[in-house]
């Protein structure tokens, strides 16, 4: 039998979600990560579910992997020493940055500025110089370059990064360079900036090619020893990572460029909300992923992720494509306090993280959480984890019990000031990647995940007007789903930076008939059968003298025919939806031509249902007294497992299962559809 495994590193847990292609058998694990060597927790988790599943590792098909190793390399600074070798005259390029600071007005008096990935003394100048339009200025000193290379080697530098001017027009000095390097020192990690990011602006060019270097050493430290240890337990098959974008790549590439990972863990969610979503008939969603820190969330269009082509690590701002997701600090663990000065409840951004957690968790965590909120008002079970885990809710009454004193409250108002201000700030985050980038949230599903995002889904999308909230099976594991139906992704790009007038389009078409040949020239490499080939194009446009570009898909047919109309006008719509306007008389111009190659994976069964008519209360397990707004309402707890396709209930009720619990609100209809998710509606 064919078997794939997803498997979804986290802060606290590793998820695990193995598929069984042939007969869409599905079975799921979670085991505690281990954050000082995470491959461990990896191959604890994989021995535990093919035990559960009944198979042997060389059973496995393929595996796909999310992981957070880049990601905890960055904004721990616990990456390599890196050495930069750059153009003369350029050697303080990282140090230069941008001029812009973050926080409030005036920010930049408080701002400690972080050290780049390369320090000054370990940053050497070459002796060479690429023109603006790919001609050689001044050739490379071979000699010069060897010898600043053996004294950074030998100054104990762990790898090396190559980031020379104009290199994104012809990166023939520093192709040079890294040959000079791997004749010196074999087999010694050196990254090219040009072949991470082949784009103008050198600063960030070569900040993301150094960040590459920061992480490398550590990322490929991880792969080989999970590899090894796979192999050691008698898996044969193939590991894939997964991209920031929401696609696939190899251990290879991600041990040579494993900067494209730096956001794995969070795109797993989205892609995985996606594909469920899309199957249940609905494309256009906003994603809510609430986890124990924080909550992570991002929009959906026609099926698609909107993806940006920068992202902020931290306080460094990174050029690789990544979906976009917001994060705010928000989670199941954020401590709720009242300021001396304000004397106004605050929720967040402090967390009790998972040691020792909430006070409801009984590991000794005193401070009142939005976790202790819920188990106050009832909206959480004194029984976690199938009944593994029994909630403290003496404890958590008398964390919360310390604001309501603290704003005098009763203890029971408190803690629902305390949900009511965690919602409002999530829902600050999906207005953020909803209404300021021109969309009305009322067109979008809300879809719940993570192990506290159904708890508080419904009453989010009653802030937001998000209909319907989607609450797919194991809400707590989709990030390992998303693992598995995930596509091989990669792209290839070219700056020309042209107005639109003065552009020659044939010039045009063959820059981008050269970026889909190299795009599906790596898909063949990557063993990506050619019906399972899928290319795009982008051109990032903007107005003459903008800073700033927007990605517009390209008709290749069109600009192959000659026009390049449908572009110019298609920017000037994505411009003003936006920004609220756009500049009928002003020159635009194109800046970069895209091509993103997409190889399909097979689809993973998964279950569908009949759907028959029933209030579902086969299901229910018992009925509590829960607090809604201010009153005590009797209400039905429903167990997710005994509920049935076609299940149709009216709120209040509280539906748990074993990695989450959904709270459906008075006013509103819960049901299940054939695929299994909870569908939650306004009852009118």
């Amino acid at each position: 039998m064919a078997y794939r495994l997803g498997v979804d590193v986290g802060g606290t847990f590793t998820d695990l979600f193995l598929v069984n292609d042939e007969d869409g058998t599905q079975h799921r694990v979670k085991t505690p990560s281990t954050p000082s060597d995470p491959s461990q927790g990896v191959l604890v988790g994989v021995t535990k579910i093919c035990e559960t599943a009944g198979i042997s590792p060389a059973e496995l098909g393929n595996i796909m992997h999310g992981t957070t190793v880049a990601t905890n390399a960055v904004l721990e600074g616990k990456g390599a020493r890196v050495g930069l070798i750059t153009t003369q005259g350029f050697k303080q390029i990282l140090h230069l940055a941008r001029s812009q600071t973050p926080g409030p007005l005036a920010g930049w008096i408080i701002m400690i500025k972080p050290d780049p990935p390369a320090l000054l003394s370990d940053t050497v100048e070459a002796v060479e110089r690429m023109g603006p339009r790919g001609e050689t200025v001044v050739p490379v000193d071979e000699k010069q370059v060897e010898g600043i290379i053996r004294q950074l080697v030998e100054s104990g530098v762990e790898s090396l990064t190559v980031g020379l001017i104009n290199s994104y027009i012809s990166n023939k000095h520093e192709k040079q360079i890294g040959e000079i390097v791997e004749r010196l020192y074999p087999g010694f990690p050196v990254t090219l900036s040009s072949d991470v990011v082949p784009e103008f602006r050198e600063y960030e060019r070569t900040l993301t090619a150094c960040m590459n270097s920061f992480v490398r050493p550590k990322v490929q430290t991880y792969v080989d020893n999970l590899d090894a240890e796979l192999k050691k337990g008698g898996a044969t098959c193939d590991v894939n990572i997964l991209r920031s974008d929401a696609g696939l790549m190899t251990t290879r590439e991600a041990a040579r460029n494993p900067i494209y990972g730096v956001l794995s863990g969070p795109s797993g969610g989205v892609a995985g909300a996606l594909a469920l979503s899309v199957r249940a008939g609905y494309p256009n969603i906003l994603t809510f992923d609430m986890g124990g820190t924080s909550t992570d969330v991002a929009l959906c269009q026609n099926g698609e992720p909107t993806i940006g082509r920068d992202t902020s690590i931290g306080q460094f701002r990174l050029k690789v494509p990544s979906i976009n997701v917001h994060t705010v600090g928000a989670g199941g663990g954020s401590i709720a306090h009242v300021p001396q000065l304000t004397r106004a409840l605050r929720v967040g951004p402090q967390s009790a993280g998972a040691e020792p957690g909430p006070a409801a968790y009984g590991k000794g965590g005193t401070e009142p959480t939005v976790t202790d909120a819920n188990v106050v008002v009832g909206h959480l079970p004194p029984r976690l984890l199938g009944g593994e885990m029994e909630l403290d809710v003496a404890g958590a009454t008398a964390a919360v019990q310390t604001i309501g004193d603290a704003i005098g409250l009763d203890t029971e108002a408190a803690a629902e000031g305390i949900l009511a201000i965690v919602n409002e700030n999530m829902a600050g985050a999906l207005r953020l990647v909803s209404v300021q980038r021109g969309y009305d949230p009322r067109d979008f599903a809300l879809v719940a995940f993570g192990g506290a995002g159904p708890l508080h889904a419904n009453a989010v999308a009653e802030l937001m007007g998000s209909f319907p909230v989607i609450v797919p099976p194991a809400p707590g594991l989709l990030c390992a789903t998303g693992d598995l139906v995930a596509e091989f992704r990669n792209e290839f790009a070219q700056t020309i930076v042209t107005p639109m007038d003065e552009v020659n389009i044939s010039d045009v078409a063959a820059v981008l008939d050269d970026l889909g040949a190299r795009t599906r020239e790596w898909m063949t490499s990557e063993g990506i059968a050619e019906g399972d080939q899928r290319v795009t194009f982008l051109a990032d446009m903007r107005y003459v003298l903008q800073g700033y570009e927007i990605p517009v898909p390209v008709e290749i047919d069109a600009v192959k025919g000659g026009s390049i109309t449908a572009m110019g006008d298609l920017f000037d719509q994505m411009h003003e939806q936006l920004y609220g306007f756009m500049m009928d008389d002003a020159r635009k111009e194109i800046v970069n031509l895209r091509c993103i190659g997409n190889g399909a994976v097979p689809k993973i069964k998964l279950p569908e249902g009949e759907v028959k008519a029933n209030d579902g209360s086969d299901a229910v397990v018992e009925e509590h007294q829960i607090v809604f707004k201010g009153e005590k309402v009797a209400t039905k707890i429903y167990d997710r497992g005994k509920l049935t396709p076609g299940a149709t209930f009216d709120g209040p009720a509280i539906v748990t299962e074993f990695d989450s619990t959904t709270v459906v609100l008075p006013g509103y209809t819960a049901e299940m559809d054939r695929y299994f998710n909870i569908l939650i509606n306004p009852k009118a």
